[in-house]
């Protein structure tokens, strides 16, 4: 059965923040990820790691604005600095808290900027992030998103990720698959993750439609998880979804994979 990592942005909500670390380990998960970890001290999480015996699995890069609608600026050329600096302040946080891989949110395309130069200088940060974080011992994810939830993300297809990979060139570079924002733009979930599975180092998943837990949706889950397995996928998967109830209401399906 697939590892799976709960995402503390989404899941448990009936509680704060820091409160949702004993929640997570109390419902029997292992692995923690979230969208940031920048709005607290590097050593208060890191105690809530120890504390409940939780590996720290995923946290984004900074991504600019988050609470003004800026979903990433990577891909922006009149950010580049910004973009740098916040590569420094992950790797500070990823080392103290003992988590092995970032994510680059490229961000949403800027408006009236030339194609290439956009596609240019999301190749040029990513280039350079992969390199800082290499040095760090991390690895750098890029995560395709759907454009019917951020209109205008500018990544938003796996193989539109996997070409940025080639043209990077690095071998700290990989792709983050989210099952949900895969389903809602290209569908072919199992071929496309056979496809690209050696660039593939984490999944996220949702049901879909609603972005719920597994079971929700129209999703064949029990055939997925079983093709994951089966394909040698050993790293985790972070279950990124809003609780159609409570978190505990909705986590009978990681049950019933056992039965």
């Amino acid at each position: 059965m697939p590892k799976f990592a709960a995402n503390l942005t989404m899941l448990f909500n009936e509680v704060g923040f820091l409160d949702r670390f004993e929640a997570a380990a109390d419902a029997g998960f292992k692995g923690v990820e979230y969208l940031f970890p920048y709005a607290f001290r590097k050593d208060e999480l890191a105690e809530k790691l120890d504390r409940y015996g939780l590996t720290q699995v995923l946290h984004n890069l900074p991504a600019g604005n988050w609470d003004a609608g800026e979903r990433g600026i990577a891909c922006d050329p009149t950010r580049v600095g910004e973009f740098q600096d916040g590569v420094g302040r992950a790797i500070e946080y990823a080392q103290a808290l003992g988590c092995r891989q970032v994510n680059c949110l490229a961000g949403k395309t800027p408006a009236g900027v030339d194609a290439g130069r956009v596609r240019e200088t999301f190749i040029e940060n990513l280039r350079f992030a992969a390199g800082e974080l290499k040095g760090a011992g991390i690895r750098l994810l890029v995560e395709p998103i759907n454009t019917y939830d951020i209109p205008g993300f500018y990544l938003n297809r796996t193989a539109q990720a996997a070409e940025i990979l080639e043209a990077v060139g690095s071998d700290n570079l990989f792709i983050q698959y989210d099952i949900y924002h895969a389903q809602r733009m290209e569908g072919e979930l199992a071929n496309t993750i056979k496809r690209f599975l050696p660039q593939i180092a984490h999944i996220q998943l949702a049901d879909n439609p609603g972005r719920n837990e597994p079971g929700t949706g129209e999703i064949n889950w029990r055939y997925l998880f079983d093709f994951i397995d089966r394909s040698g996928y050993e790293g985790w998967i972070g279950c990124e979804y809003k609780p159609a109830a409570t978190t505990r209401e909705g986590l009978g399906w990681i049950e019933a994979l056992t039965r």
